[in-house]
């Protein structure tokens, strides 16, 4: 497993602070921080709405763990359909009635990349995309403001400018493109807002992911569809489910909630469980879920996970809220 920090919410940060990481290619789409995110959040769904059955609850975590693998797939299959937007440009330059001799003579270097050429043509990406109908056509604007902004930054004139031509140099670029233009941006995040109620919320780390399988292609590898659970992988040696594990949190989460209501009010006399933020109770009933049905994990982990977690999903003054709840009700303090 990778030790990623959860900057969920802040993307920019999260793709630069795991840049380390960046080398080894994708094992699994989700780590066990990440599980435990999607597991506060279906348990946020259902304290939002608590009429939501188990089945409900468990079938809102399955397609918001599956959301974070097709936003991946999702992103990744920008690559054809922007470079197609520079083609188009370069065509309709050249078609002009008096066409400069740029216009005329092209660079065709970015047009002719072969990170995008590796993409159109690999047979497992061209199936999946198609079976996903994934299309880029109805956001002409957006591929259109983003191909403005890629070809006036500093770093795709020197890689044009660059008399080097390689598949590792043409994913560095697409590694620059990632990072750089798609993270903070209106457009985009109003376009996945459109498609998924998940991909929100999973830009940061699935950019991360993208990031993984375009050094690991200039490096030589060859794109897979990863697994979306670590235990799912091939010879992994994982004995426990990573997809049992989040599953279980979520069900003792959902079955012992009205209790934890209860263990959280009486240690709390001051505050009307009304008042206490939402966020924070369902942090809080993850954190002793898991304590329950994993025991062999240390509490001191689980406490510090779900802290961290609050920092990104809650209020400033969750991080002490929440360890000290935690830390009272699972080393039974009192």
């Amino acid at each position: 497993m990778y030790n990623f920090s959860l900057t969920i919410c802040k993307n920019r940060i999260f793709i630069r602070i795991d840049c380390v990481y960046l080398y080894k290619f994708i094992e699994s789409m989700l780590n066990r921080r990440i599980l435990r995110v999607k597991a506060f959040k279906a348990l946020y769904a259902y304290a939002e709405n608590p009429g939501m059955s188990l089945a409900d609850t468990e079938a809102y975590l399955c397609a918001s763990c599956e959301a974070t693998r097709e936003l991946y797939l999702f992103l990744l299959s920008s690559i054809v359909p922007l470079t197609g937007e520079a083609e188009q440009r370069i065509r309709a330059a050249q078609e002009k009635f008096n066409p400069t001799e740029e216009e005329r003579n092209p660079n065709l270097k970015f047009v002719n990349n072969s990170l995008t050429k590796y993409f159109a043509q690999d047979p497992d990406f061209v199936k999946i995309i198609g079976k996903k109908k994934y299309a880029w056509d109805q956001y002409d604007v957006f591929l259109y403001n983003l191909y403005e902004t890629v070809s006036s930054s500093p770093y795709f004139r020197k890689y044009m400018e660059s008399g080097e031509s390689s598949l590792k140099e043409d994913a560095a670029l697409w590694v620059k493109i990632f990072e750089n233009c798609y993270e903070d941006n209106n457009d985009l995040a109003a376009i996945l807002e459109d498609l998924s109620m998940f991909w929100s919320d999973d830009l940061g780390y699935a950019l991360l992911c993208c990031v993984r399988t375009l050094q690991e292609i200039g490096n030589g590898g060859q794109w897979k569809l990863p697994p979306l659970y670590q235990s799912e992988m091939p010879g992994s040696g994982k004995p426990e489910s990573d997809k049992a594990f989040v599953t279980n949190l979520l069900r003792k989460a959902y079955a012992r909630f009205s209790e934890y209501m209860q263990m959280i009010d009486e240690r709390t006399p001051k505050w009307d469980l009304d008042r206490i933020c939402v966020t924070d109770l369902c942090l809080i009933a993850c954190g002793l879920a898991e304590s329950e049905a994993f025991p062999e994990v240390s509490p001191r982990i689980i406490i510090n996970e779900y802290v961290e977690i609050s920092k990104y999903y809650s209020t400033p003054v969750s991080r002490q809220f929440v360890n000290g709840l935690l830390d009272r009700i699972i080393n039974k303090k009192d």
